[in-house]
C-alpha cells in the first residue's frame, strides 16, 4: 500500500486501528516532498523535523485516547494564514521573514483537532495575481492556477493529503481544476478570516483542498466554525453533518453571463457532460439581474484591493510585482458610489439566486475557462468564479472534465447557502453516477 495515495479518512481508520502511525504517515509524505518539491515548488516553508515532532505527539494523544478528529492528519497551509511557530510572509517581499506571534483562529481549530500542520504553501503575492515558484504537477510547464498555488499543487502531488487555500475571486476552486483535486470554498463567513491576510472582507473565503469529497468534510467539521472576531460570521451557524435532504436531487445546468470567455473544449466537455447527466437536469438562464455580474464583482474587489494594500503602494510600490501595482491602481478610481451600486446590484442578484434554489438543489457550472494555461506567468482567468463569490454560495470544483490536452478540467457545483455538507454528500452521489 503506497501510503500517500490513501484518503485521509482512511489513514484515520488505520491509525485508530493501530495499524499506522502519525510518524510513519507523516515521514512517507516528506519522502514525497524531498523528491518532487525540486521540481513542483509547492511550500515555502518545510521543516521536517517539526512536522515530525508534531507526529510523534498526536500518535502519544492516540495511545492516551485524548486525540481530536484529525489527530495526526498533515495538511498544508496557505502562506497568508498566520503559524505561530512557522514564517507567514504572504508572497511578498515586504514581509520576508515576518513571524506571527499567534495562530490565525483556524489554525488554532486544526491543531486543536490534531492536526499536523505540515508547513506553508506557495501564494501569489499578497494572494492576487503574481505568481509564485510553483508549478502544475500534472504538466510542468504549465501553470497550477491562482492565488492557492502551492497549497492545491501539494494536494495533486502527493506531498499532502489536505491543505488550506483561500478564494477572493476564483482562488480555491481555479486551481483545483486545473490541478485536478476536489476544492471547497464554502458559505461566506462560515471559516474565520481572523489571522489572514485580508484582500476584501466583502469577499474573502478561506477553502479547502483534498482529493475525496469525505477528505473535504472530515476538515470542513472542524473549522467551519464561528469566531467572534471575525464580524461577518453567523454565530447561530453550525455545520451540520447529515444526509442529503433530497435523495434525488434536481439540479439547474447555468453556463452564466461569461460563457463566451470559455475555451471551445472545456465548453464542449461541460455540454456531453451535462447531456449524459444521470440525474435530473435543466438548463437554465440566470436573467437580466446577472448581465452584469462579473464586472460587479471586479468592482467590489478591486475597490477592496486598493484600500487594503495602499499603505505597501504608498510606501515603497517599487518592492511589489508589477502584477500587484496593476491591481492596486485598477482599484484606485473606484468611487464610493461605484462600491455601493455593486454592492446594491449584488443584493439583486442573490435575490434572483434565491429563488433559483426555490426549484434546485445544487447548480452545475464551469470551475474554469478551461484547463490550466500553458504559461507559469498567467494563473489564469477567475471569471467563471468571481461573481459566485461574490453570491457567498458554497461551492465546489470536481475532477470531472479533461480538456484538449488530457489536462484536467473542473466541474462547478454550488448549492445554496449553509449547505455544505448537503454539497459535499451530492458531489460523492455525482462522482458514484458519472
Amino acid at each position: 500500500m503506497n501510503l500517500i495515495e490513501i484518503s485521509a479518512v482512511k489513514a484515520l481508520e488505520m491509525m485508530d486501528k493501530g495499524e499506522l502511525t502519525s510518524e510513519i504517515y507523516v515521514q512517507a509524505f516528506l519522502d514525497r516532498i524531498k523528491k518532487r518539491e525540486p521540481l513542483v515548488g509547492a511550500w515555502t516553508f518545510i521543516e521536517p523535523e517539526l512536522a515530525l515532532k508534531q507526529a510523534r505527539l498526536a500518535d502519544k494523544r492516540r495511545v492516551n485516547k485524548k486525540g481530536g478528529v484529525l489527530n495526526g492528519l498533515p495538511i498544508g497551509v496557505k502562506d497568508i494564514i498566520d503559524t505561530k511557530d512557522m514564517p507567514t510572509e504572504n508572497g511578498s517581499s515586504f514581509h520576508k521573514g515576518r513571524q506571527p506571534i499567534e495562530d490565525a483562529h483556524l489554525i488554532k481549530l486544526l491543531r486543536d483537532a490534531g492536526a499536523i500542520i505540515m508547513g506553508k504553501c506557495v501564494t501569489t503575492e499578497f494572494a492576487l495575481s503574481a505568481p509564485g515558484k510553483t508549478k502544475n504537477p500534472n504538466d510542468l510547464e504549465c501553470t497550477p492556477g491562482g492565488s492557492s498555488s502551492g497549497s492545491a499543487a501539494a494536494v495533486c502531488d502527493n506531498m499532502v493529503p489536505l491543505a488550506i487555500g483561500s478564494q477572493t475571486g476564483g482562488s480555491v476552486l481555479r486551481p483545483a481544476s486545473y490541478t485536478g483535486i476536489l476544492g471547497l470554498k464554502p458559505t461566506f463567513g462560515t471559516i474565520s478570516r481572523s489571522g489572514m491576510s485580508a484582500i476584501s472582507q466583502r469577499l474573502d473565503h478561506p477553502g479547502i483542498y483534498a482529493n475525496t469529497p469525505d477528505d473535504i468534510k472530515l476538515v470542513a467539521s472542524v473549522i467551519l466554525s464561528y469566531d467572534p472576531k471575525d464580524l461577518d460570521m453567523d454565530s447561530n451557524y453550525i455545520f451540520k453533518n447529515q444526509a442529503i435532504s433530497n435523495p434525488s436531487p434536481k439540479f439547474a445546468f447555468i453556463k452564466g453571463p461569461v460563457w463566451s470567455f470559455g475555451d471551445k473544449d472545456m465548453q464542449e466537455e461541460i455540454e456531453k457532460f451535462v447531456a449524459n447527466f444521470p440525474m435530473e437536469i435543466e438548463t437554465i438562464e440566470l436573467g437580466s439581474d446577472f448581465k452584469e455580474a462579473a464586472k460587479t464583482h471586479e468592482i467590489i474587489m478591486n475597490g477592496s484591493i486598493s484600500r487594503s494594500l495602499l499603505d505597501y503602494y504608498n510606501t515603497n510600490k517599487s518592492k511589489l510585482h508589477p502584477f500587484t501595482v496593476n491591481r492596486i491602481e485598477a482599484g484606485i478610481p473606484v468611487s464610493a458610489k461605484d462600491y455601493i451600486d455593486a454592492l446594491e446590484n449584488a443584493k439583486k442578484m442573490k435575490q434572483t439566486l434565491t429563488n433559483v434554489f426555490k426549484k434546485f438543489d445544487a447548480i452545475i457550472t464551469p470551475a474554469a475557462p478551461g484547463q490550466a494555461p500553458r504559461d507559469l506567468m498567467n494563473t489564469g482567468s477567475a471569471i467563471f468564479n468571481g461573481y459566485w463569490t461574490m453570491m457567498g454560495v458554497p461551492a465546489i470544483s470536481l475532477p470531472l472534465l479533461a480538456g484538449k490536452e488530457g489536462l484536467p478540467i473542473g466541474v462547478q457545483v454550488i448549492t445554496s447557502w449553509n449547505k455544505e455538507a448537503e454539497l459535499i454528500d451530492i458531489s460523492n452521489l455525482i462522482i458514484e453516477k458519472m
